[in-house]
């Protein structure tokens, strides 16, 4: 993985969103610390479109659970769920700094968040950035079980739905791997960003198929 040093000037959505479309993304060290760095990862996670599965017994639980999708409707909830320390993580990298750019990004449409509800409470969810027709999926995270799950497989129907070619995960966890993600090497990922940036995905063309 390649890896800068803090910067010190400041850190601007238009800022990010070049640094995504140049295969970059910045991180922290933990909530705490207000440096930003970049990263480059030399193998960078992908989830490709056509290869996401899910196990039977997996959809036929999800669809028993009860839980509901929705959409863009709590960038708090979301945001404050990804960064949360719990069982299955024990430090955060989202930091003050990245909580309000992205922010502001989710206000002007450029990040998004796919969120799992059980009733009225959150229970799941996941944000990213939506650039040309390539999706950057930040972090997710979920408080019952398989509700991170069942919030990226609408995320990658709603993709498909809108023509995106590209969901980029950064990192291959096993949770991932299991259900379909890979890692490729830093020149194929930024040929397949490049690709993706001459296209045009729509997030809401979901909705419009219903």
């Amino acid at each position: 993985m390649t890896r800068t040093s803090p910067f010190d000037i400041e850190l601007t959505p238009e800022l990010v969103i070049r640094a995504y479309c140049a295969g970059i993304f910045p991180m922290a060290e933990d909530a705490g610390d207000e440096d930003v760095f970049w990263v480059s990862p030399d193998m960078r996670g992908i989830l490709p479109l056509e290869g996401f599965h899910l196990s039977a017994s997996l959809r036929k639980a999800m669809r028993k659970s009860g839980f509901s999708i929705r959409v863009d409707s709590d960038w708090e909830g979301v945001v404050e769920g990804c960064a949360s320390v719990g069982k299955d993580r024990a430090s955060t990298w989202i930091n003050g700094t990245i909580r309000a750019v992205y922010g502001e990004l989710f206000a002007r449409g450029v990040v998004h968040t796919v969120e799992v509800w059980d009733g009225a409470e959150l229970v799941g969810g996941l944000y990213g950035l939506a650039i040309g027709a390539a999706f950057f999926g930040e972090s997710m995270f979920h408080r019952r079980t398989n509700a991170s799950k069942m919030a990226l497989a609408h995320l990658v129907e709603r993709l498909r739905a809108g023509g995106f070619v590209l969901l980029d995960t950064q990192f291959i966890t096993p949770h991932l791997a299991s259900l379909g993600g890979i890692e490729i090497p830093r020149e194929a990922y930024e040929e397949r960003l490049a690709a993706a940036l001459e296209k045009r995905g729509e997030w809401s063309a979901w909705e419009q198929r219903q």
